[in-house]
């Protein structure tokens, strides 16, 4: 989530805006910060208190990591093992004996097991330079943070020696829905941006997201935050109550061990069904069980040691909590809309979110 300056290009001037484009839309949500009454969920927040949240620039998560380790070899399994496997049934529908079927499986297993093992290699060769890439960014990435006792954002933009500051409510925020066509069929791509335009060039940050919803609700807790509507962050990092009192604030073994008996709980509660217990172990020991969790423990200990980027000066400065006498209000129009806006979503709360802020906008007239 490295931050870019770019040519500038037209930027629509309020929430609920739509931009086409020929594979897709860009949709804004900001500027004014109208509510979206999204439930917030927000992995990028990496640090936050009462005076300044910061966006990107996270900590290793273990998803990633069974995604990288636990990729390949769940493929590699599949082509070596399962298609085997799979040859052996198709042959038993066909009629084949059962000594024909298993003797043709077992010579396919033959034929592609050094097949198998490259792609075990090679996807991992593939996973390491992912893995490389996404690691210099924790150190050498310097977060977006909002400062909601300013009501301002700061930017520090790739190879710039000093940090941009932009007024909250005149920030633009955009969803991006987009899709590509290729042999495999048609594919979706989300993604959420935010940005100014400063001194002719645009300053923006991006980001791939798995749903639209997905990148309403990273904008809803950036946005609740600086509104002062959320001031408990857990819930939207934790969804799933991995950790318990006492825990470190990063995943690790101690979010595997309270998944797993999470995982007995809910069975003899009976909440999930023993099939979803078993398709639970399945998962984790496809993606090589704990390994994942000692990966992460082991990258944030080494991120520990080699110490993240140093912020500049006038970003430290500007970080300082002020007296509460001297905290920024929202602007009377943003109040006003923002009203607007949560009567009309009440009213019809299956209405897109871009028809709300522009019937609010035109009731505003």
């Amino acid at each position: 989530m490295a931050i870019s300056i770019d040519e500038p290009q037209p930027v629509l001037k309020k929430a609920g805006d739509i931009e086409y484009f020929p594979s897709g839309r860009q949709t804004y949500l900001a500027p004014l910060p109208l509510p979206t009454e999204a439930e917030p969920c927000c992995p990028y927040i990496s640090d936050y208190n009462d005076t300044y949240l910061d966006f990107g620039g996270g900590e290793p998560n273990v998803y990633s990591y069974q995604i990288w380790v636990g990729g390949p070899f769940s493929a590699t399994c599949f082509f070596a093992f399962g298609s085997p496997l799979l040859f052996w049934i198709m042959g038993l529908m066909e009629g084949y004996s059962f000594a024909e079927s298993w003797e043709f499986a077992v010579d396919f297993f033959y034929a592609v097991w050094g097949y198998a093992l490259f792609m075990w290699l090679s996807g991992s060769a593939m996973c390491l330079y992912v893995w490389l890439e996404a690691h210099k960014l924790f150190t050498t990435v310097i977060p977006t943070r909002f400062n909601r006792q300013r009501r301002e954002v700061c930017f520090m933009p790739d190879g710039a020696t000093e940090p941009l500051f932009v007024p909250w409510e005149s920030l633009s925020a955009w969803i991006v829905q987009g899709q590509s066509a290729s042999q495999y069929g048609v594919t979706r791509h989300y993604g959420m941006g935010m940005g100014f335009e400063h001194e002719g060039e645009l300053v923006r940050v991006e980001f791939q997201c798995g749903a639209l919803q997905l990148a309403i609700a990273n904008w809803e807790a950036v946005r609740g935050y600086m509104e002062y509507e959320l001031n408990d962050l857990s819930a939207i990092q934790d969804p799933l109550e991995l950790h318990e009192p006492g825990d470190p604030s990063h995943e690790g073994l101690h979010t595997f061990r309270n998944a797993r008996a999470s995982l007995h709980r809910r069975i003899r509660e009976k909440e999930v069904g023993w099939i979803y217990g078993f398709f639970w172990y399945v998962y984790h020991v496809m993606t090589l069980w704990t390994l994942p969790n000692h990966l992460v423990e082991w990258e944030i200990k080494r991120i520990a040691k080699v110490g993240r980027k140093a912020l500049p000066q006038a970003m430290r400065e500007w970080s300082e909590p002020l007296p509460p006498a001297q905290w920024a209000k929202p602007s009377d129009e943003l109040l006003r809309l923002s009203a607007k806006v949560k009567a009309l979503i009440k009213r019809s709360p299956r209405k897109p979110i871009t028809e709300v802020c522009a019937e609010a906008y035109r009731s505003d007239k």
